[in-house]
């Protein structure tokens, strides 16, 4: 478990690249920023395992893709018994999800031109920040087919009451993976999904493409006009707002550009707000691991309209900032570890009638 850095300690950071420009980028950028020393590199996973026990950092930033050994194959090595805040430095690339599954806290885009240098530091910087409190949980990679071999989650039947019910999640650091282990266990025709995850531009249709290889359910990568339906899960995209609209009795929705909320775009909060001004059928709400208060206000908004909220629990969460906030505002009824939130779902779904 990563040891909390107190605000007037300096994070220290291990830069793992075997590209000296890349490098040379990372290290005078994190370096500039007041609260983080970079304590030394490595240009491999090998002179990374070798040098991570000499400099002590405190979060490291990796590549995926490097000469010998991946960064992901480091990963399923070196976590389980070294459990370190990881940052995935990466182009976009889908394998950035299969070294989250192993443990990485998070991802940051490596910029494509000189122009965006400073936004992908400034990103980086944040996230190291977030990550130097994160509590990593190296899991197995699920794949597809492992996934087929545990069998598909039972359907929940041609209860009426479930044509008429509204889900929405949001989560941050840690929970693409996480959102995956509550979904993973949701049967085919599970109430429509409106799902909400702190993303970079590009990555939100590979990641829904992901869940819907792994998940029963179809998953799409959200698009203005969806219709909301069983057996449907929309992934907000990445630097849209993804709000629930209702027309008539149907409801779709409606990513468009505009300011960010609660520090996000797309955001949780204006997300869940959404469905508590707008949704007349039942709602559930539920908010995973993240860092800051995204989505507190809103989830509670949706309990006062009616809403069964749920909350992911300290122990499970990666950084137990989104759902403490929500917790402690009183946003959430009942809190679950990450494994359990899809019983505690279901076990609510089938109280409906």
């Amino acid at each position: 478990m990563a040891i909390p850095v107190t605000p007037n300690k300096k994070i220290r950071v291990m830069v793992v690249d075997d590209s000296m420009v890349a490098r040379s980028m990372i290290i005078r950028g994190l370096s500039a920023h007041p609260r983080i020393e970079v304590v030394g590199f490595a240009i491999n996973t090998l002179d990374a395992r070798a040098k991570i026990p000499q400099y002590k950092p405190d979060v490291v930033t990796m590549d995926v893709e490097m000469p010998g050994q991946s960064g992901i194959d480091f990963l399923k090595q070196y976590l389980p018994a070294n459990p370190i805040p990881v940052i995935l430095v990466s182009s976009l690339n889908l394998k950035v999800f299969d070294a989250l599954a192993v443990g990485a806290v998070d991802f940051v885009r490596k910029p494509e031109d000189p122009q965006s240098t400073e936004s992908f530091i400034a990103a980086l910087a944040q996230k190291v920040i977030i990550a130097s409190n994160a509590r990593p949980r190296p899991t197995p990679v699920v794949s597809a087919s492992s996934a087929l071999a545990a069998g598909k989650p039972p359907n929940l039947g041609a209860n009426p009451a479930l044509d008429h019910v509204i889900i929405g999640l949001g989560a941050s650091t840690g929970g693409t993976e996480a959102t995956l282990a509550v979904m993973k266990y949701l049967p085919a025709d599970i109430p429509p999904m409106v799902i909400v995850q702190h993303m970079p531009p590009g990555f939100t249709k590979m990641y829904a493409e992901r869940l819907n290889r792994l998940c029963a359910m179809e998953v799409k990568e959200a698009q203005s006009g969806d219709e909301l339906r069983r057996g449907l899960a929309l992934i907000a995209p990445a630097d849209l707002q993804c709000r629930v609209v209702r027309i008539g009795n149907r409801y779709t929705v409606n990513c468009t550009p505009g300011e960010k909320v609660s520090g996000h775009r797309p955001s949780v909060d204006a997300m869940f707000q959404s469905m508590a001004d707008v949704v007349t059928c039942k709602m559930v709400g539920i908010i995973m691991t993240g860092m800051g208060q995204d989505g507190a206000v809103g989830l509670l908004a949706m309990r006062k309209k009616g809403a069964y909220t749920i909350g992911q629990d300290k122990e499970s969460s990666v950084v137990y900032g989104m759902p403490g906030v929500a917790q402690n505002i009183g946003a959430v009824m009942i809190q679950a570890s990450c494994d359990n939130i899809s019983t505690v779902l279901l076990r609510h779904l089938k109280t409906l009638s």
